[in-house]
């Protein structure tokens, strides 16, 4: 492991448990999504923390993803929502559930439950993302295909929104949410009663509450990002990424900073080297002053090209040695303000952090 350390507080994803559960019923069953190792700080301790707060259900992309979790020793119900019929026999051997989004995923899982089992598998409908599910005029050859066989049962049906966070769309979602009324009583007059409805994510269940069913599914949140300023506010970081100065040069008008003369000083300045760069998931785009860090508690700008090991800071006029500890993103730095520096967003900044930045639970 490197120098830069990805702290991880338990504490705070508590937080964002309970304030996401403050917003639904009591009756409504609440899914952690914890793909992307916890979105880029340590799944398996995410989700025993989860499991101690009660959650309903765990959440991963892909069938290793929850097969790691249950050798961790975690009992809790886990969805795979992309699973590929070559993790089929993975899913059936460690108890998981499939999220099948095809007739060809379909047909496929049901060659590999166990006979007359009656595996507990979820329906993922297309709504209008266009992503994965099963489109409208596919579910009546989906219906007759599950009762001819007795191998699978349909426990839940799931879709997704396309823009729950931006109410300008407020239309759009609302026809999401109303095709997927539309197919769960398809489904359910053909096959019967299901067990499990659920449609929305973070954004969702801030703004679309009445869309609940019996179960929703929060990711980012949970993490402490609610995409929204007003949500954010109210929400923890879980993942404080710090790392640490190396070097501090001091330099004259017309001197350059990193390759390719990615900086060149208009006046005498201080300039820290950090130890973190592009391999620890601190993009190339962050250069040229697109990216803050913080020094101190004050913003330092990041200058030149952010390299593969290191970048460079205008430490201005902050006192720093070198040595001292620098925060990127976290507790008082937000990964949204961060990542938008470079118009991007928190999801892709916090699942990108590299492996060889350690990570640090602490509770």
């Amino acid at each position: 492991m490197g120098p830069s350390i990805l702290e991880i507080d338990l504490a705070a994803l508590a937080h964002n448990y309970r304030y996401m559960r403050s917003k639904i019923s009591a009756e409504t069953m609440l899914l952690g999504v914890v793909k992307a190792n916890g979105y880029g700080s340590e799944s398996i301790a995410i989700a025993q923390k989860l499991t101690d707060l009660g959650v309903n259900y765990l959440g991963v992309a892909y069938t290793h993803e929850g097969v790691a979790l249950r050798l961790a020793g975690i009992k809790t119900p886990i969805l795979v929502l992309h699973p590929q019929p070559e993790e089929f026999h993975d899913i059936v051997n460690h108890c998981l559930e499939p999220s099948i989004y095809s007739i060809r995923t379909l047909e496929a899982f049901i060659q590999v439950a166990p006979l007359n089992s009656h595996y507990p598998i979820h329906l993922k409908l297309n709504t209008g993302l266009n992503r994965l599910g099963l489109s409208t005029g596919t579910l009546e050859r989906v219906c007759k295909t599950l009762l001819c066989q007795s191998n699978v049962k349909v426990k839940a049906v799931l879709s997704h929104l396309a823009a729950t966070d931006d109410l300008k769309e407020r239309a759009f979602t609302e026809l999401q949410i109303q095709r997927f009324k539309d197919g769960v009583a398809f489904i359910e007059k053909h096959i019967g009663p299901v067990a499990i409805k659920h449609l929305i994510n973070s954004s969702g269940i801030i703004n679309f509450p009445e869309a609940a069913f019996n179960m929703v599914r929060s990711g980012i949140a949970l993490y402490g990002y609610g995409n929204n300023p007003k949500i954010d506010a109210l929400l923890k970081p879980v993942a404080t990424l710090t790392t640490k100065i190396s070097q501090i040069h001091s330099i004259e008008k017309g001197d350059w900073v990193g390759y390719n003369k990615g900086f060149v000083a208009n006046k005498k300045m201080r300039v820290a080297t950090l130890t973190i760069g592009h391999a620890d998931g601190i993009s190339r785009v962050y250069g040229q002053g697109k990216g803050v860090v913080f020094v101190g508690g004050k913003p330092c700008p990041i200058i030149g090209n952010v390299c593969m090991d290191m970048l460079m800071i205008d430490l201005e006029n902050q006192i720093a040695n070198e040595g001292d500890s620098v925060v990127i993103f976290g507790k008082g730095a937000s990964a949204e303000t961060f990542a938008g520096g470079a118009k991007t967003i928190s999801y892709e900044l916090l699942t990108g952090i590299g492996a060889r930045v350690k990570r640090v639970i602490v509770s």
